[in-house]
């Protein structure tokens, strides 16, 4: 296995072409203070599999694709489950 970087994160938005943006979210211990600090970034990656909001993804990091994808999607580990009538308000 090669030694590029592999974060997993949530798909927010996949309107774009073969794009999707994920968000990452990790939490961790603040060194001074000892609270618990949640921290999230969303980035652009490059979707063959052609993933849905809500889908966990695991993504990899690649080499330039444009002018912000830097990450490509390398397989869906958990897949969103929707219902039919979620989304329309009542």
């Amino acid at each position: 296995m090669n030694n590029r970087r592999r974060m997993t994160g949530v798909v927010t938005s996949n309107k774009m072409t073969k794009t999707v943006v994920v968000e990452i979210t990790r939490k961790f211990r603040h060194p001074l203070y000892k609270k618990v600090v949640y921290s999230s970034a969303r980035v652009k990656a490059h979707d063959e599999i052609g993933c849905q909001i809500g889908d966990q993804v695991q993504i990899v990091e690649t080499r330039p694709l444009s002018r912000d994808k830097r990450w490509a999607v390398e397989t869906i580990v958990k897949r969103e489950t929707r219902t039919a009538d979620q989304g329309v308000g009542e």
